[in-house]
């Protein structure tokens, strides 16, 4: 009877342990074509920044949010190969490079249109993450001023690699082993704490989001808005357009070299 309950005692541990391993299993998702996700649970967050923090705009009015519901991040930005796999080469153009490069020069009725066919293509329902989405996962349970904390080095992140701008990180980049005056291939700098890469830096990316101030009602259903989000900075930017808070915005049709962007995945 003692080796019974011994026994009985010894499996309900090792269950409980598999329990337990789970759900980080379940934290990461990859669909047909590839295309990692992150699961990011639904809480509570301070979005915008300090009144006090550098760079910052006054647009970025710190608000606590709350994300009701979880969903799936993608953890790179989209790249020329997933582009191309989705769109066809037609519409490549001038979006040429190695294949695990960010996708660039597409604009925000662009997304929309790559989002709508992956929907019709796989299963479930993708979309561009709002703004709010976005900053949640940029920050992964930080309140520092990116990330990794308050500040920043040209190993953090791809930025500041113009040498007809912003050169500061140029010498860095080619030491790498990385193009100058171009964006990294994805997953070149480390990820956050949630295992998402190049929400600082590399490409800015069109959020769902009209851009207005934090005290207006957001309009994500309206597409006729004529200032569209984009978040994160890029390989162009200098430090302080890489900062979780910072936000920015262009006209839905801009098509710059600068700006990509990554989708979410809708949870069951």
């Amino acid at each position: 009877m003692r080796n019974s309950g011994f026994l009985s005692v010894l499996a309900l541990c090792v269950l409980l342990v598999c329990c337990r391993a789970a759900p980080a299993a379940d934290n990461t998702f990859t669909n047909e074509l590839g295309m990692e996700f992150v699961y990011i649970e639904p809480g509570t967050f301070m979005m915008g920044s300090p009144a006090d923090e550098p760079g910052r705009n006054q647009s970025e009015k710190r608000h606590r949010v709350t994300i009701a519901r979880g969903f799936y991040m993608q953890a790179t930005e989209i790249t020329i190969g997933q582009w191309q796999e989705v769109m066809g080469k037609k519409w490549l153009f001038s979006r040429k490079g190695p294949k695990n490069r960010p996708v660039t020069g597409v604009s925000w009725h662009d997304c929309r249109d790559f989002v709508q066919k992956l929907t019709r293509r796989l299963e479930g329902t993708y979309r561009l993450p709002t703004e709010t989405q976005w900053e949640y996962a940029c920050r992964a349970d930080t309140q520092t001023v990116y990330s990794w904390g308050d500040e920043i080095d040209c190993t953090d992140a791809m930025f500041a690699n113009s040498p007809v701008k912003s050169d500061r990180c140029v010498q860095t980049v080619k030491d790498r082993g990385l193009e100058p005056g171009a964006p990294a291939p994805v997953k070149s700098y480390p990820a956050n704490p949630w295992g998402i890469y190049d929400m600082h830096g590399n490409v800015w990316e069109w959020c769902r989001d009209c851009f207005d101030a934090y005290t207006r009602p957001k309009e994500k259903g309206n597409f006729s808005c004529s200032r569209r989000v984009r978040r994160g900075g890029s390989w162009y930017s200098n430090a302080h357009n890489l900062r979780s808070a910072n936000r920015a915005w262009a006209h839905p049709a801009s098509k710059f070299k600068t700006t990509g962007f990554r989708v979410i995945k809708e949870a069951p």
